[in-house]
């Protein structure tokens, strides 16, 4: 086993003892350098990447979501000047995992607690009168988010100024800006009930002044009362799920028998969506009753008159006794009363109530005019008698037991004109899905990180076996003799000299190649250390 002499880890620091202080102060920055620079390569190429995970997030919201990382071992960062949250690279949807689950974020904006800030004496009644109007957004906001398909919402509230005037005053109105969740959609439902949520928290605002518009700017609130084409899209949606009901039906029944990529199956619906409304009464005579009745009779007897006959004479005070006159054949008297014809009258009047029925009747819409049903079957499969797959058709009367299965499921009604197909064709095969195309290496999340570390790597390499390793190799070689000749002249390392005993000239250069030779053979002789080194220093360049 070889031991290590002390002579290899002394022997370039002596070397560079031997070098003058400017270059040592130099050797020395220029090792501290290198070293410095590949811890911080290594350092470096250790650091994740951090992406964002939420931009703009409040205070409250990011307290919580620090706890929640910190409780997962998950490391993030807080930028404090845009108050975004940033995670590690391969642990992005991790994070939104575990925070999706404590639902959060949850804070949309401030709400009423921006009433609880010190303003101070400054504050007028309009700011006052902003700070309350944002608030009120606020808290609208915080509502709407709690939809589980809302992630974000901001509202604008228009409110005008009250007038004491009833000519004067204006309709208040509001517009709602909402970002929906990936992969989420807001149903008709949900847009009509977010309407009427911010509608209800405003005084006299109406449903129809709130305008409801997605983060793809697409309008999703509108007034389906007077527009005809929202009507004719309601109608036309209402026939599809109608067709789409009688399909599903057709498919699960005949399923079970044909299997379940036996049976294709489209339905036609022509459905009366004509609005009409009627107001009948109706009166029977059979069943009259008496309301009211009244009678009068009333009944005259002659005028009783002293005898004579009316005239100018009656009017005269009476005279003396004159002979008797006749009246109506009867001889009357003076001073005798007669009675004239009598009279009679009755009269009957009655009131009948008779029977009436007044009825107003709607007729829905959306009535089945006419039905048409065509279905499709796959053939059979089966083998022949060598054991090769064929396809068998469906006999006539399977087929017309399948037609009659198919009116049963949908309430055939032969009055109403509906038609009914069932054929059997061969369906074409499938094709196979594409397979996914791998992600390429570059753009996997745990590329970048690899990246890194190899380069620092290869930094650090590169520092230590082409920086240190030859400088240290330099300082553990001797330095270089300067040798002078009798002239005081330089003479290069690869030539020799020789001094005699007394040390005292050199010998002159020799000229011929032999001399040389014979030279050398003398120095080494003599002085065999020497050229040793000589030859070392040969090698080592």
């Amino acid at each position: 086993m070889d031991l290590v002499k002390s002579e290899q880890f002394s022997a370039p620091f002596m070397g560079m003892m031997e070098l003058p202080v400017v270059r040592q102060l130099g050797l020395l920055i220029g090792l501290a350098a290198s070293i410095a620079i590949g811890v911080a390569v290594v350092l470096w190429s250790q650091t994740p990447t951090f992406n964002i995970l939420y931009s703009n997030v409040t205070g409250q919201d990011a307290q919580a979501m620090a706890e929640v990382l910190k409780r997962n071992n998950i490391e993030f960062r807080l930028d404090p000047d845009s108050g975004a949250i940033m995670v590690e690279s391969g642990k992005r949807n991790e994070a939104m995992l575990k925070l999706a689950a404590e639902n959060l974020p949850q804070t949309s904006g401030e709400g009423f607690e921006i009433m609880d800030q010190e303003r101070g004496f400054g504050s007028s009644a309009f700011i006052q009168n902003i700070r309350y109007q944002r608030a009120r957004e606020g808290e609208l906001a915080r509502t709407i988010k709690s939809i589980a398909a809302v992630e974000n919402a901001r509202v604008h509230l228009a409110l005008p100024k009250e007038s004491a005037f009833v000519r004067n005053r204006k309709k208040p109105s509001a517009s709602v800006m909402i970002k929906l969740a990936p992969g989420r959609r807001l149903e008709k439902e949900q847009i009509a009930s977010i309407t009427h949520l911010v509608a209800s928290s405003v005084t006299n605002l109406e449903s129809s002044e709130v305008t409801l518009v997605d983060d793809r700017g697409r309008l999703l609130s509108s007034d389906n009362d007077k527009n005809d084409l929202a009507m004719t899209a309601n109608e036309f949606e209402y026939t599809r799920k109608l067709e789409q009901n009688y399909i599903t039906r057709i498919e699960h029944l005949l399923a079970p028998l044909v299997g379940i990529n036996g049976v294709r199956a489209q339905v036609n619906a022509d459905l009366d969506f004509t609005r009409t409304e009627s107001t009948q009464e109706q009166f029977n005579p059979d069943l009259p009753a008496l309301r009211s009745e009244q009678q009068i009779e009333e009944e005259s007897k002659g005028v009783q008159t002293e005898g004579g006959i009316p005239g100018a004479l009656t009017n005269e005070p009476p005279g003396k006794p004159i002979a008797p006159e006749k009246v109506g054949g009867q001889t009357v008297e003076q001073g005798q009363v007669v009675e004239g014809p009598s009279k009679s009258k009755k009269r009957l009047l009655r009131n009948f109530e008779l029977d009436k029925t007044i009825s107003h009747t709607r007729h829905s819409t959306g009535g089945i005019r006419r039905l048409s049903v065509a279905v499709v079957l796959d053939v059979k499969t089966g083998k022949d008698e060598e054991g090769n797959p064929i396809e068998i058709p469906y006999t006539d009367d399977e087929l017309a037991r399948f037609t009659s299965l198919v009116k049963e499921a949908v309430g055939f009604n032969q009055m109403r004109g509906d038609s009914v197909k069932v054929i059997n064709a061969a369906f074409l095969p499938s094709e196979e899905m594409a397979e996914i195309p791998d992600i390429p290496v570059w753009e996997q999340a745990w590329f970048w990180s690899v990246l890194k570390q190899v380069a620092g790597a290869l930094m650090v390499i590169f520092l230590v076996f082409g920086v240190l390793r030859p400088i240290m190799r330099n300082l553990a070689s001797a330095p270089k003799q300067i040798v002078v000749n009798e002239a005081g002249e330089e003479i290069p390392e690869d030539q020799l000299t020789l001094s005699d005993e007394s040390g005292g000239g050199r010998l002159p250069k020799p000229s011929t190649y032999e001399d040389n030779l014979n030279m050398a053979k003398s120095l080494a002789s003599q002085e065999p250390k020497r050229v040793a080194q000589v030859v070392k220093g040969w090698l080592d360049d």
